[in-house]
């Protein structure tokens, strides 16, 4: 069990969405916020809301930079203090079929999804260990990263990682006293879908009208889906929840509990007798 009292916790993607609705669950349990985005004004609109609340800075961030994290995290401890909640949140949603894929779109889906992952357990663990006063790491995947689903083979190939990653250090870190959680959420009511669809590079073979015609459709499809899924501070209080429970897993809702049971009798069927 981590008791986030009095604690540093640093989210990225702390401005909006699920990273502010972790912001505000946090906040009111005690914890000291440094917030990482590559929106200012999400983040100007986070510290007004909660520095009544709490001790809160903001960092313009964007987590494929390995420098500027590196001096972020360095400013964010010299304000705030040693940073033991560590939430690996960024993120983006967009991608193209696989045959119109692009070298750019795979670097920056793969870039921040699971190299910001990457980047902040690689910045903040090695010092969460010297000073042996545990903590806990939240990295953001997906129902996506559990099942293959309609999502598309950039973000699931992103998000699997980022489940992968998190299952493995699970162990490894328990000995070492730091819990690891991953977050596999369903619908939540954010707008990632149409933010990542304004600042996503462009896909690799031309679109047909036809196909742009689909792709518009398709994103605000999904748009409308997640309008229907679980509230940021709904989500914000199941993983302040896992944090004090030591949960791997976090799940919004069950909505992809029938096919990761698909997926996994398939798996075991296809195992030599």
């Amino acid at each position: 069990m981590t008791d986030v009292q009095g604690r540093t916790a640093f989210i990225t993607g702390g401005g909006n969405g699920i990273g502010l609705g972790i912001a505000r669950s946090f906040a009111r349990a005690g914890a000291k916020l440094a917030l990482a985005d590559v929106d200012a004004a999400g983040l100007a609109r986070a510290k007004a809301e909660l520095q009544s609340i709490t001790a809160v800075e903001t960092y313009q961030l964007d987590v494929r930079d390995r420098d500027a994290y590196a001096a972020t995290a360095e400013a964010a401890e010299r304000a705030l203090g040693p940073v033991s909640l560590l939430f690996n949140n960024a993120g983006v949603a967009a991608g193209a079929p696989a045959s119109k894929l692009s070298y750019e779109l795979w670097d920056w889906v793969i870039g921040i999804n699971l190299y910001g992952v990457i980047n902040g357990v690689q910045t903040f663990l090695p010092k969460m260990v010297e000073r042996n006063e545990g903590g806990h790491i939240v990295n953001t995947a997906s129902g996506a990263g559990l099942v293959a689903t309609t999502s598309g083979v950039l973000y699931a190939t992103s998000k699997f990682g980022v489940v992968g990653m998190s299952e493995a250090m699970n162990p490894e870190l328990a000995a070492l006293g730091i819990g690891v959680s991953v977050l596999c959420p369903g619908p939540v009511q954010t707008d990632i879908v149409q933010r990542s669809a304004d600042a996503a590079p462009k896909a690799g073979a031309p679109l047909s009208e036809e196909q742009q015609r689909r792709y518009r459709e398709a994103t605000a499809q999904a748009a409308r889906y997640l309008q229907q899924g679980a509230s940021i501070d709904a989500v914000g209080e199941m993983v302040l929840k896992a944090v004090r429970e030591n949960h791997l897993y976090i799940h919004t809702d069950p909505s992809v509990g029938d096919m990761i049971k698909a997926r996994t009798k398939a798996i075991l069927d296809a195992l030599p007798s």
